[in-house]
């Protein structure tokens, strides 16, 4: 299977050597893979792939070689984890069991039966449709299915469709540092570059020395401002909940974002913008800044962009309470408007692919405040949000 692997890798116009063969054989070998697809699919990657305009062939014939490879290994890994059997209350609901569970009827009827629940309830409850419990098509509790609930005691979402959130979670900033897959994200936001001369004269103006020495008729040394780009960008990163799946191309657009742009300056914010956001996911509970702040600090002339997928409930745009973390006294779609008024030049850049967005009412909502400037976060969708900001 391997010399038939790298036969094909050679096919497909990846360079590889015997060398590079014999080192991957020493690493499976030693294990380093540990019997895991995931991890040899990784190991292989590393060893046998030296320029990153070969990394789709390799998945190609990677996913043509190895096809089912997954489930052999799972085969062969008999070692199930304990969490595993230990929550056996975790159910996978059909979409046939999905469509019979009706919601309670709205943010006032939900929150009023949590009361009386919390009031009645006495004991431990698994699999049922009324009680707070695991498992179950209860509105209230973890691991089961509602069209809308509030999720108490579970890890992280499955199904998101919580509206409230009875936990206190923690995020992780975004990385940077990050090396993009691609230079495209780049290469988009260099369209949104306006380059000054500001600042002290530190470099050296060769055709001005010049000039000057030839009418002087001696040395003549002429400096200059250092060239920058004067576009100011302030970025909104929504983090944690169902923007974990979009951590790796976030943090690409992040660190593309700083490297491209002198004068940045970046916030997160959860879901919804509300009226406070944050600069350390660590210490998001105890050191916010106000919004009402970023729109006295900040010049009008900043653009803004909103990096989120907008999916949420629809009360945390227009319910005071509404927020799935906290209490807000005033519903989040107040602050975008109040942002939106304050900063003429806005985008929304959407990681979901953008055929889904009608599937989700409260990205519906999102798009039609921000005036249809919501694009997806692809190439080509980065490129058209890029010449929206650039007019």
């Amino acid at each position: 299977m391997f010399i038939s692997f790298i036969t094909e890798l050679k096919a497909a116009g990846v360079p590889v050597s015997l060398r590079e063969y014999l080192a991957l054989m020493a690493a499976l070998d030693a294990d380093l893979a540990e019997k895991r697809v995931d991890d040899f699919y990784f190991l292989a990657r590393t060893i046998l792939v030296k320029d990153e305009k070969n990394l789709d062939r390799f998945d190609r014939v990677f996913a043509r070689v190895f096809a089912g490879a997954d489930q052999l290994s799972d085969a062969l890994d008999a070692d199930i984890p304990q969490e595993w059997l230990n929550k056996l209350a975790d159910r996978f609901f059909t979409e046939a069991e999905k469509a019979e569970v009706a919601a309670l009827g709205g943010w006032e009827k939900l929150f009023e039966t949590l009361r009386q629940r919390l009031k009645e309830q006495t004991e431990a409850h698994h699999g049922g449709s009324k009680w707070i419990g695991t498992g179950g098509t209860s509105p209230f509790g973890a691991y089961g299915y509602n069209p809308e609930g509030v999720r108490i005691g579970q890890d992280r979402g499955r199904m998101h469709r919580a509206v409230k959130v009875w936990d206190k979670r923690e995020f992780k900033d975004l990385d940077d540092s990050i090396e993009l897959g691609t230079r495209n994200i780049k290469v988009a936001l260099r369209r949104l570059r306006r380059f000054a001369r500001t600042g002290a004269p530190e470099e050296l103006d060769l055709d001005g020395t010049i000039d000057a020495t030839a009418r002087s008729g001696w040395l003549d040394v002429k400096l200059r401002p250092e060239r920058h780009n004067a576009i100011k960008l302030l970025v909104f990163f929504d983090i944690g909940g169902s923007m974990d799946d979009y951590i790796r191309i976030c943090e690409e657009l992040f660190s593309a974002a700083k490297s491209e742009f002198k004068t940045l300056d970046y916030f997160y914010f959860h879901n919804c913008l509300y009226e406070g956001v944050w600069k350390d996911n660590s210490r998001r509970h105890k050191e916010t800044t106000p919004t009402v702040d970023i729109l006295r600090t900040y010049a009008r002339d900043y653009r803004i962009i909103f990096v989120g997928d907008a999916t949420m409930s629809p009360y945390e745009l227009t319910h005071v309470g509404g927020s799935v973390e906290h209490f807000n006294e005033e519903p989040g779609i107040v602050w975008l408007k109040r942002l939106l008024d304050t900063f003429d030049k806005c985008i929304w850049l959407n990681p979901v692919k953008e055929q889904h967005w009608h599937f989700t009412q409260s990205i519906g909502m999102i798009q039609r405040l921000v005036a249809g400037r919501m694009f997806p976060l692809t190439i080509e969708g980065l490129d058209r949000a890029i010449k929206t900001l650039a007019r």
